[in-house]
């Protein structure tokens, strides 16, 4: 997939299947959404590109306002959303600042700046509650009206749903929230990971006897946070078992190389030896949320601390261990 920040550039397609939006998780409904765009834009015989928007429009709102409990929980990172969206199929994605000029564009403007002169739209589909331009007040039948007109065709998709539950960004943020990871994976098709390059930090895990790999989550406010037991991807053949703590670490001084940023740092359970004790820095690596063990906590010591580490990780390896005996017994009830 191409990705481009901003539509200015000789590179994207002179003609596109495109369809608008956050893509915040790239769920199933995004991702159902995402099938019909590329077989339309087969049938076309144009590329499929999806348009979307960093910061959020509603970060950007609530930092005018200077309201910050208006932003949403960000689920997902950019990495982490273009890497889905690359998985679903689609051929490119633009990256529009929201700021203040796009903000207040008029939805004509809109059509005629962006869909039909900067990206050369010859499809455009949307969800059912799609609206755009300044103060949300172009709709679906003002798009669908400026397609005739304008020689191109819109289509809206319906809501998705999984057991009688619309699939939606908020659906996946407040189960997130709950800390229901069996809801998150059925709503996303797949488990709740995040992704990123393995980056340094104060090195106290190692200190207390528990290494960390450290990402940072670039958004200052996760859908999720706690303590996870998770699974490791990228540093061995298969998967590593570990437990994780998404947050800001309360335990910690605010001053330390990472103050004030959320970070996801895993212990794996399991430490492949090829690696040796510095070499998963500067990997990138995927970490696979599985299971909810607890909140952040914060502890008045280093030896509290330690010692809420070694109950985390025992708690995860129990995880783990009910988790493989029950898939024993599966796969023998599948033989019988």
């Amino acid at each position: 997939m191409q990705t481009f920040r901003g539509f200015h550039h000789p590179g994207i397609a002179r003609a596109c299947a495109l369809t608008i939006g956050n893509f915040d998780g790239v769920h199933r409904g995004h991702q159902a959404m995402l099938a019909l765009l590329n077989n339309e834009a087969r049938h076309r015989g144009v590329p499929s590109c999806v348009l979307t928007f960093e910061p959020h429009p509603r970060d950007y709102f609530a930092a005018v306002q200077r309201r910050p409990e208006l932003a949403p929980a960000r689920i997902a990172t950019l990495r982490d959303k273009l890497t889905e969206l690359a998985r679903c199929g689609v051929d490119q994605c633009v990256i529009l600042k929201f700021d203040a000029r796009l903000s207040s564009q008029v939805p004509q403007a809109f059509i005629d700046d962006v869909l039909v002169h900067g990206l050369g739209a010859r499809y455009v589909l949307v969800g059912d509650d799609f609206r755009f331009g300044a103060k949300r007040a172009g709709d679906y039948a003002m798009l669908d009206a400026a397609g005739a007109r304008q020689g191109f065709d819109v289509a809206r998709m319906n809501s998705y749903e999984v057991r009688s539950l619309r699939v939606s960004s908020s659906a996946v943020r407040e189960a997130l929230g709950r800390g229901d990871m069996d809801a998150v994976a059925a709503l996303l098709g797949r488990p709740y990971s995040i992704s990123g390059h393995v980056v340094h930090g104060r090195k106290l895990g190692r200190e207390l006897g528990f290494k960390t790999l450290n990402l940072r989550f670039s958004h200052w406010k996760p859908a999720a946070s706690g303590i996870f037991a998770v699974e490791v991807h990228g540093l061995a053949d298969a998967p590593l078992p570990g437990v994780a703590n998404l947050g800001i670490r309360p335990s910690l001084n605010p001053d330390d190389v990472n103050g004030g940023r959320v970070l996801l740092e895993t212990h794996c359970l399991e430490w492949p030896a090829a690696l040796g004790p510095e070499g998963a820095y500067g990997k990138i690596i995927r970490v696979e949320l599985l299971h909810k063990l607890h909140d952040e906590l914060r502890y008045d010591s280093l030896d509290a601390l330690k010692a809420g580490i070694a109950r985390d990780s025992a708690a995860a390896r129990a995880f783990f261990a009910a988790t493989h005996a029950e898939t024993r017994r599966q796969t023998t009830r599948d033989r019988i």
